[in-house]
């Protein structure tokens, strides 16, 4: 749990400024489940570079409530949570020297969202809160006044998230919490995650995940790690101390996390998805007469400067059958696809399944026509294109780039202008590997599912 804060003040010497007005949003990672803004009167004049800067002045601040008064609501809605703020060095320090002159040790972890930008989002050109969101599309309203930039840190902090594929923010967040029993017990633990499609982690004691999977119902799958006897199963149910999860909105989106996730992160009862899930692949090349010819291969030991492939495969029986199925449907050659050792023609010619482009008799531009269209129906349908789906929220889409064939990541956005904006998109992207295990799934899903809209866009 988190209790993302803004604080502003009156301004002054070191230790000496008073606050004037709070902010504090608590977040479960997911949803904003209690706020708290407030005035507070700092019982000592306001900087005037402050006033000009906030907008507060001491007329304002005559009639709010003294800190005191206010100090017990700030120590409940923070139980138990986080401190997250942007330059949280200066909010905690400005929140315990006001509760240490009230004689009370105040006391949280914190987490800064500038340290974790720095991180996160590298090639930022400032960190500075207000440019920092515009630059990502986040929108900000009363700038410089505790609510609204902490409205806009819950934001900024929710990207962060969705970034933070190693998952350290809630590996911090799980080790600081465990109290090193296991509690809650498992029935309660699944009680608290949501019916959706998403993500989900299951941790141990020190907050490392050991097992990442992904499900159309969060809630039901994790209930069957806890139910079911096997022995994997019976190991999760014991180290396991929390399950926390991301909502992604649809399949394709919790495929793709769960997919770059596994790699990254190597949970430990992961084993079988460590590995490559596709081993094989479809390629294509153009022989000495001028014919686009199919063929499938494993994938293992291709050497840098080999083609992409154009889709790939489990096994070699996916391959091979997929490769007989686009020979018959696009009345292509068997010899060409090598499905055929035959010396002169293949059997198709035969049975007049084949136009004779093995013997070079169909014209290779004809036939090469065919390869194209077979090609394009296993291949992503545009070059550039962003496929638009539905959010984890009422008004939010997401997100799957492809540039220049090549899978760039995803994101989630709220406006318009965010995926409009190229440069934006590509700031608020979580990036991920473009690997076959990605392609797959993508055009996998293209070919199967519906939904979603395809957008074309310049480079």
């Amino acid at each position: 749990m988190y209790a993302i804060l803004d604080i502003e003040t009156t301004g002054g010497q070191y230790n000496e400024e008073g606050i004037t007005e709070i902010a504090i949003y608590k977040y479960d990672g997911h949803k904003v489940t209690d706020r708290f803004i407030s005035l507070v009167n700092p019982e000592r004049e306001i900087q005037p570079f402050v006033v000009n800067l906030t907008g507060i002045n001491n007329n304002m601040l005559r009639s709010a409530p003294k800190f005191y008064e206010v100090a017990k609501r700030i120590v409940e809605i923070t139980e138990d949570c986080i401190l997250v703020a942007h330059n949280a060095q200066f909010d905690y320090r400005i929140l315990r020297t006001e509760f240490h002159r009230l004689g009370f040790d105040y006391k949280r972890k914190t987490i800064c969202t500038v340290e974790l930008s720095q991180k996160l989002i590298p090639d930022a050109e400032s960190y500075s809160l207000g440019k920092l969101v515009r630059s990502l599309g986040i929108p900000v309203s009363d700038r410089h006044r505790a609510g609204g930039d902490a409205q806009a840190t819950v934001k900024l902090f929710k990207l962060l998230l969705a970034k933070d594929q190693a998952k350290d923010i809630v590996k911090h967040s799980i080790k600081s919490e465990n109290t090193g029993t296991l509690s809650p017990k498992l029935l309660n633990i699944v009680e608290k995650l949501p019916e959706t499609v998403g993500v989900y982690y299951i941790h141990k004691e020190d907050g490392n995940i050991i097992y990442i999977g992904k499900s159309k119902n969060i809630r039901k799958r994790v209930n069957q790690h806890f139910t079911r006897t096997s022995k994997k199963a019976r190991f999760i149910q014991k180290e396991v101390v929390a399950v926390t999860y991301e909502e992604t909105g649809n399949e394709l989106i919790a495929l793709l996390k769960e997919n770059e996730e596994i790699k990254k992160n190597q949970p430990r009862y992961n084993r079988a998805r460590k590995r490559k899930l596709f081993s094989y692949g479809l390629f294509q090349k153009q022989n000495g007469s001028g014919y686009t010819e199919l063929f499938a291969e494993q994938l293992n030991g291709r050497p840098p400067a080999a083609k992409k492939p154009v889709t790939t495969f489990t096994s070699v029986h996916e391959a091979k059958n997929t490769l007989y199925k686009l020979t018959e449907e696009f009345t292509l050659c068997n010899k060409l696809n090598g499905l055929s050792d035959s010396k002169k023609h293949c059997f198709n010619y035969t049975i007049q399944k084949c136009n004779g482009a093995c013997i070079n008799l169909e014209p290779a531009e004809t036939y090469n026509k065919r390869v194209e269209e077979a090609v394009k129906k296993y291949s992503y349908p545009h070059k550039n294109m962003l496929i638009i789906h539905k959010g984890r929220a009422t008004g939010e889409r997401s997100v799957v780039m492809i540039e220049n064939n090549d899978f760039k990541g995803i994101a989630f956005y709220d406006l318009n202008y965010q995926v409009n904006n190229i440069d934006i998109l590509k700031k608020v992207l979580t990036p991920m590997k473009n690997n076959a295990d990605a392609r797959h799934i993508i055009q996998m899903y293209l070919r199967k599912h519906n939904g979603y809209k395809i957008v074309e866009f310049a480079p």
